[in-house]
């Protein structure tokens, strides 16, 4: 085997490999050796099949095994031997006639392009400075997320005495019948149904015209279905619906207290203010922490300079601008892109592309230095987290993700991420600053020059 370095520029290299005729026979060989004992083949008895009918049966496809073999296993030599860290797949170019090489008449040759990873010295985790904004739930809070709660479980009671016409927010018990054209229509029809005025349930228009309506009442409904409904059959048309109202139910709101804690599976009241507040502060924690890794990523796209994989950028790059043209396409485009020339569009997004692979490179390098891993107990939480969405078919989802490398890693890069991250906010000077909710939940700008 002869290898042989034909370029090497920036984050290239391009390695002429040349396997020869000679060392693939002896594989070819040392594989038909292997594979003769074990065959069943009509006409001889197991495994005393002469090795020179298998050559002369399965000769092209064991050489083919072969090649494949001798491929991979050089691929790896020169990536060993030269010390590289390949910063994606290499590129196999064969350069000799492979119908000749499978026949044992021409050697194996083949060009190895490939792109490696850029050699920087990452920023010390100790040397970055943070400020997290923090906000701390106030007690008011709490108490409007408690009336919310009652809200929610809030009851409704017949309405009675002088006023029982239906007010906006009141529960109806309704019985209908929907026609088009004074013929009825499927799915049209309902006895007792429920509806509270205002909760948008029913065909816009439809709670409106129930509004001041009594029991006993018989209103007819006129609306039309929207353009977009989902039963093509009605959309667009016009509709009547025979109403008579049943009862008119005012909307009696629960009270905050020990009964709605325990109703909601608490002890008492205490405990479900002080579930409120922890509620609260994670959401307000995940967004300062937000802020934070925001933060943390401008310093270390800012603090590092470094040649990019060409190709790594390429593929970030193709998978935005999918994305953009998608969204060009169906008219979702931010305002701030929609007036923009594709060549405005494609210089901004490719510097996006660039920061990504650049933080993705940073964050990569301190972790590897940090001996950070993702554990298997790790990916493996993530997968049951992931199959869990998917109900009914969560075992099947489970077993795919097991079975597939790539789904593996597309849940183990943000964990990964992650724990870096987490690293380098135990290592960095972190300073808290308290603000408004306001502040911490409003967004931020992206640095100039990266887009929307």
């Amino acid at each position: 085997m002869q290898i042989v370095e034909k370029s090497g520029e920036g984050l290239s290299r391009v390695f002429g490999v040349t396997v020869p005729a000679s060392e693939l026979a002896t594989r070819l060989d040392a594989r038909i050796a292997e594979v003769a004992p074990q065959m069943n083949v009509k006409g001889f008895r197991p495994g005393k099949v002469p090795t020179a009918h298998v050559r002369r049966m399965y000769g092209k496809a064991l050489m083919g095994e072969v090649i494949e073999q001798a491929l991979n296993e050089t691929t790896q030599k020169v990536l060993e031997e030269n010390k590289l860290r390949p910063a994606g797949q290499p590129e196999l170019n064969p350069s000799s006639d492979m119908e000749k090489v499978i026949a044992g008449g021409e050697d194996l040759a083949f060009e190895l392009a490939v792109e490696v990873m850029p050699e920087f010295e990452p920023i010390d985790p100790a040397s970055i400075e943070l400020v997290k904004p923090v906000y701390k739930v106030t007690d008011a809070e709490v108490d409007e997320a408690l009336d919310e709660l009652a809200k929610q479980a809030r009851t409704y009671e017949p309405r009675t005495g002088k006023t029982v016409k239906a007010k906006d927010g009141d529960q109806l018990l309704i019985d209908f019948v929907g026609t088009i054209d004074g013929v009825e229509f499927a799915g049209g029809k309902a006895e007792g149904a429920e509806l509270v005025l205002g909760s948008g349930q029913f065909i816009p228009g439809f709670e409106d015209q129930l509004v001041g309506a009594k029991p006993g009442d018989e209103v007819v409904v006129k609306v039309k279905f929207p353009e977009e409904y989902q039963a093509k059959d009605l959309a667009g048309k016009d509709a009547e619906f025979a109403t008579k109202v049943q009862e008119v139910r005012a909307p009696v709101d629960g009270k905050a207290d020990d009964e709605l804690a325990k109703r909601l599976g608490l002890s008492d009241l205490a405990a479900l203010k002080e579930l409120l507040r922890s509620n609260l502060s994670g959401r307000y924690d995940n967004s300062s922490r937000f802020k934070l890794k925001r933060a943390l990523l401008d310093v270390l796209d800012t603090k590092h300079d470094f040649p990019l994989p060409p190709r790594m950028v390429e593929a970030e790059f193709a998978g935005i601008w999918q994305q953009v043209e998608a969204d060009k396409a169906r008219g979702g485009l931010p305002p701030e892109d929609a007036e923009k020339s594709d060549d405005q569009l494609q210089s901004e997004y490719r510097k996006i592309a660039e920061r990504r692979v650049r933080l993705g490179l940073v964050l990569a390098e301190i972790g590897r230095k940090n001996d950070v891993v993702v554990t298997d107990q790790e990916l493996t939480d993530a997968i049951m987290r992931e199959a869990r969405q998917y109900g009914a078919q969560a075992q099947q989802v489970f077993d795919m993700y097991r079975q597939r490398a790539d789904l593996q890693a597309a849940l183990r890069a943000p964990i990964y991420e992650d724990k870096v991250v987490d690293l380098i906010f135990g290592k960095a000077k972190v300073e808290e600053k308290e603000v408004s909710k306001d502040e911490l939940l409003e967004e931020d700008d992206l640095p100039e020059g990266y887009g929307g």
